[in-house]
């Protein structure tokens, strides 16, 4: 699997492949839940030294500190930047996800299934989510969610057990 015009990723470690440029939301939200959503964001930022005490307590740039504001405004979480991720709701920590990887300003952004135990209004608000995300970075987006997926998707590809079977528009 090649990455750009020269990397191959098959050798490569999720901390390599990362800093790349690719990012990636898993479908069960992964967030730190004893730290604050500002917190989890500032610890997803690209840095030199990623050590979780060192990032925590060192000040952060303020290039850094814009991108998570404009983020937590860009994902609805501006409100409750200073509340522990843990007590968010299944949405909102999807959002708070995806912001993460936002913040890393990644080229590519994977997203598995998105909008899984989402309500109808989590539904189209991440929908909305994704499409500006997509404005400035590439997003590639697996879901079964068929209603959702013709909601945002510009180009399908549809496989069955690792092959194309078709590609092009939802119609």
């Amino acid at each position: 699997v090649i990455f750009g015009r020269d990397h191959d990723l098959r050798d490569l470690r999720e901390h390599e492949i990362a800093a790349l440029g690719i990012g990636r939301k898993f479908q069960t939200p992964t967030v730190f839940a004893n730290l604050t959503v500002h917190e989890n964001l500032q610890l997803s930022c690209r840095r030199k030294s990623k050590g979780v005490v060192a990032t925590l307590l060192a000040d952060s740039p303020a290039d850094e500190r814009e991108r998570i504001f404009q983020t937590l405004e860009r994902i609805g979480l501006a409100g409750r930047h200073a509340e522990p991720a843990g007590a968010l709701s299944h949405g909102e920590k999807q959002w708070l996800e995806l912001g993460m990887a936002i913040v890393q300003d990644s080229r590519l952004l994977l997203v598995d299934e998105p909008v899984a135990g989402m309500t109808d209004e989590e539904t189209e608000k991440t929908g909305e989510l994704l499409e500006a995300v997509a404005r400035d970075r590439a997003v590639l987006v697996i879901e079964h969610d068929m209603e959702f997926v013709r909601r945002i998707a510009r180009k399908v590809t549809v496989l069955h057990e690792g092959r194309v079977l078709c590609e092009g528009t939802v119609d």
